[in-house]
């Protein structure tokens, strides 16, 4: 699942889910989807960098939206987005992985973890007919990112990571 979907598959190939547009809305608007499918049915944020211009190479600024790619990628993705200190990311909630130790909880701010599991979109917008087969949370990476996790109204539970804000 990505940015609103582009990822490389474990085949090599190319497998593009969108984020259900419902967590975008509930989340607010955001300046920068580094890991946008190329072609979208609705924008996740000002601007948008896709597999053709490869994000974690580009420049990011403001409030980042990020669903990278999942699987061995998604730790680069997270390092990049804890370095930025700006985002909320969408994940599995596989919280006894190292990826998770490493990029989650030694970085992030806060997370919620969304109630029951998520039906991502093809490229085309139609909905997935099955869920996504695991459960998922949001993570947030800055003050404020925290804070608009505790406001949303999405079903799940916050919960504050204890970091400090400088």
């Amino acid at each position: 699942m990505s940015g609103i979907g582009g990822h490389a598959d474990q085949g090599g190939g190319h497998d593009e889910w969108l984020t259900p547009p419902h967590i975008i809305a509930a989340l607010g608007e955001f300046d920068l989807d580094p890991c946008a499918p190329v072609k979208r049915p609705w924008n996740t944020a000002a601007k948008h960098y896709s597999f053709n211009e490869n994000g974690l190479a580009q420049p990011w600024s403001g409030r980042v939206w990020l669903n990278p790619p999942y699987g061995a990628q998604t730790g680069k993705w997270l390092n990049r987005l804890a370095q930025h200190g700006n985002g909320i990311a969408l994940i599995f909630a596989r919280t006894e992985t190292r990826m998770f130790f490493e990029h989650v909880w030694g970085k992030a701010h806060a997370l919620f973890f969304i109630e029951g599991r998520l039906n991502f979109h093809h490229v085309d917008g139609t909905r997935a007919a099955a869920n996504c087969g695991g459960p998922s949370v949001l993570v947030a990476y800055g003050f404020d990112c925290a804070t608009t996790l505790t406001k949303c109204d999405l079903p799940g539970r916050y919960v504050d990571l204890g970091r400090e804000i400088l």
